[in-house]
């Protein structure tokens, strides 16, 4: 199956609401970015692997005040795999209430399903070091 533009926009599109959501604090709309059965991998933060929606807005709802006030997101690379599903990498900038800010990779698989695209693995790897180290 070749990604179509409407394809890749609405894959663009979906991983730009994460931020919106989180923003927001609509954290139980996180099911409009990610399938209810996600796993959310932020062992690079020392928090673990998540598992399902829920487990990630609890976990975003327990960090409090340390969340970012602002996710932006960018530099969006898509990649076709023979399965269906497609492979995301994405830039993130959090912007911290002090005024400080870090910056991630984003490593999504993004899968169709009824209600549409869906991340249903994401890997965030802080960066620590320019150049990759």
């Amino acid at each position: 199956m070749a990604l179509t533009c409407e394809d890749r926009f609405l894959i663009a599109e979906l991983i730009a609401m994460h931020g919106h959501l989180c923003d927001s604090g609509d954290l139980d709309r996180l099911d409009e970015v990610f399938t209810t059965d996600v796993t959310y991998d932020v062992t690079d933060f020392g928090q673990g692997v998540l598992r399902g929606v829920a487990a990630c807005a609890e976990a975003a709802r327990a960090l409090g005040e340390l969340n970012p006030v602002g996710h932006h997101v960018t530099n969006v690379v898509l990649g076709e795999r023979p399965d269906g599903r497609v492979s995301a990498r994405s830039k993130g900038i959090g912007i911290r209430s002090d005024g400080t800010s870090g910056s991630v990779t984003y490593e999504d698989t993004v899968v169709r399903v009824a209600r549409g695209w869906r991340i249903s693995h994401r890997k965030v790897l802080a960066r620590r070091v320019p150049l990759a180290g």
